[in-house]
């Protein structure tokens, strides 16, 4: 077998990748970035490599691949399913797989109480691949935190060329990270940029779709010719602000955008439906009987107050300060149109929050067809 440490060369959607004591850790936001907020949510979510993955072109039939993973046990639910890896020839779904083994971070939801152990390397497998030159790509976990070690193959590997397509930068929610996706090539960001041949950069951070200034600047000075933004479901689930912060927020958060991309097509995307959000304000809370009974579910835990926040008002507002700058780049989709009520009546929210693996694809596939234009 021939062995090949994982370069930077063969890594592609991550931001910056972090030597380790055991590998290279992808990272989606840079370390500058990291370092302007102390909370551990968006530490361990923009670690999580969605849309991240190793790119080479091999002859190899047989592909191994060594990680470090990082999984996350909760108290009292079933396990949740292990990080799956998907490997993709040429552009077409082949196999996935997982890892085992790897790190463990136990958590309490009713506490908040966490405890972590290390563990080892582990490795997925992949064999009876086709044969000839190819483009392999290993999407890896778009929820497990993923440390890169190695590849282990058949025959010899190279970095693969430069496709030359549209990089898209998106940013979103746990729904655009991938939540409840059947697994990393199947996250709504990943559907629809194969759906469009676009180079996916996907900055969609569980819980963490707050607007932040950092984020706006690494998307200022990523390269991108495609960019879009879905606002709305965190700022009410985690009641972080009102209208009256909200508005003028956007405005700056678009305005740095555009310092760096002053002609970049860009697109404003508006909550999906999430009834137990429509009009009735966050925080958001898990439901305690769900809990004792071993489900995991949110229910909206504000009080409707003026200037408060809900996905109505949001979408309303969204709408409005799109019209209002003199930007032709600039367009709005509304969430509605990628998952409204007829979506939720035949694919409803499992945990009243994230849409489920089929909801992913359709929401993909309209994404695609509405985003860009012809791009």
């Amino acid at each position: 077998m021939h062995l090949t440490p994982i370069t930077p060369e063969l890594v592609r959607g991550a931001l910056e990748l972090e030597p380790t004591a055991r590998g290279l850790l992808p990272h989606r936001l840079p370390a500058w970035a990291r370092a302007q907020t102390p909370d551990p949510q968006l530490a361990m979510v923009e670690a999580q490599p969605s849309g991240v993955r190793v790119v080479f072109r091999t002859r190899a039939t047989t592909v191994e691949l060594e990680t470090v993973p990082t999984k996350r046990v909760f108290t009292g639910l079933p396990a949740r399913p292990e990080g799956r890896y998907d490997l993709l020839a040429d552009g077409r779904l082949i196999a996935h797989g997982h890892v085992a083994g790897g790190d463990v971070i136990r958590i309490d939801l009713a506490t908040g109480a966490s405890s972590r152990v290390d563990g080892g390397p582990g490795t997925v497998s992949f064999a009876g691949l086709p044969g000839g030159p190819k483009t392999v790509e290993i999407w890896l976990p778009h929820n497990e935190t993923t440390e890169l070690i190695g590849l282990r193959t058949d025959a010899p590997v190279e970095p693969a060329p430069d496709p030359g397509r549209p990089v898209w930068l998106h940013h979103g929610s746990s729904i655009s990270q991938g939540s409840d996706a059947a697994g990393p090539s199947g996250t709504w960001p990943a559907v629809a940029a194969a759906a469009r041949g676009w180079e996916l950069i996907n900055l969609g951070f569980g819980g963490s779709a707050l607007l932040d200034p950092f984020t706006a600047r690494t998307m200022r000075d990523a390269p991108a010719d495609l960019i879009s933004a879905e606002i709305g479901i965190n700022l009410v689930n985690t009641d972080v602000m009102r209208l009256r912060a909200f508005v003028p927020a956007v405005h700056g958060f678009l305005d740095t955008i555009r310092d760096g991309h002053p002609a970049t097509p860009l697109v404003v995307i508006s909550p999906l439906l999430c009834p137990i959000f429509e009009d009735t304000p966050g925080p958001g809370a898990f439901d305690l009987d769900a809990l004792r009974a071993g489900e995991l579910k949110f229910r909206a835990a504000g009080v409707p107050e003026p200037g408060r926040l809900t996905l109505r008002i949001i979408r309303d507002e969204l709408a409005r300060i799109v019209a209002q700058r003199d930007d032709p780049q600039l367009s709005y989709v509304d969430g509605l149109d990628l998952y409204g009520e007829r979506d939720h009546d035949e694919l409803p929210l499992a945990d009243r929050l994230h849409p489920g693996a089929a909801a992913h694809l359709r929401i993909g596939g309209r994404f695609a067809e509405r985003a860009f234009g012809g791009a």
